[in-house]
């Protein structure tokens, strides 16, 4: 072989490698925004690039799939459903309190479930990994608590978390065994 064909071969071979690297990224993205939805947006915008908030979502779910999450079981269920009864009913005569309660009780939904639940931001995080459509919930929700805290929301904000922390609360205690398997196994894929 000649110089000229092992030049020609190196630069065929660069080449294939730079489409391959190219397609593969191509398909990272599309995978992420199609798994992350209105999260990768988010992501993007947080982080201000699209190859950091790619890397922060793919260790997210990565993160989350080393977890030991599991399903609640009936009873687990029916007490967290009669304690959101509870809430849900003290919200007509102490809407700031109910709140507070509602934000608690997904924590402890969450702990049960098998998420660490220590920090705000890594909640929202983990959750956006299986519930992407829904952490935004969360996180209004969390910015309404906040500003309770301060005086600064009004009955119809204090509503509006409640309605957001429900949907949420409805999620992490719907989950049917069928279901968990598959955002398992989706999970399981996703960093295989």
């Amino acid at each position: 072989m000649n110089a000229l064909t092992v030049v020609a071969i190196v630069v065929v071979l660069a080449i294939i490698a730079a489409v391959a690297w190219f397609v593969y990224r191509r398909q990272q993205t599309e995978r992420l925004r199609r798994e992350f939805g209105p999260e990768y947006d988010r992501a993007v915008r947080d982080y201000g690039d699209e190859r950091r908030a790619q890397a922060a979502l793919a260790d997210r779910e990565k993160r989350v799939a080393a977890l030991d999450l599991h399903d609640l079981t009936p009873s687990e269920r029916d007490h967290f459903r009669d304690e959101w009864r509870a809430v849900q009913a003290q919200f007509v005569d102490d809407p700031t309190n109910a709140v507070e309660q509602a934000d608690r009780l997904i924590r402890d939904v969450m702990a049960k479930r098998g998420y660490p639940v220590a920090d705000f931001d890594r909640r929202a995080a983990d959750l956006s990994v299986d519930y992407p459509s829904i952490v935004e919930n969360y996180r209004t929700a969390h910015a309404i608590a906040l500003r309770n805290q301060r005086g600064q929301a009004s009955t119809e904000d204090l509503r509006h978390a409640m309605v957001s922390d429900r949907a949420l609360f409805d999620e992490l205690l719907g989950a049917t065994p069928t279901e968990s398997t598959r955002n398992t196994e989706a999970r399981n894929e996703r960093t295989a």
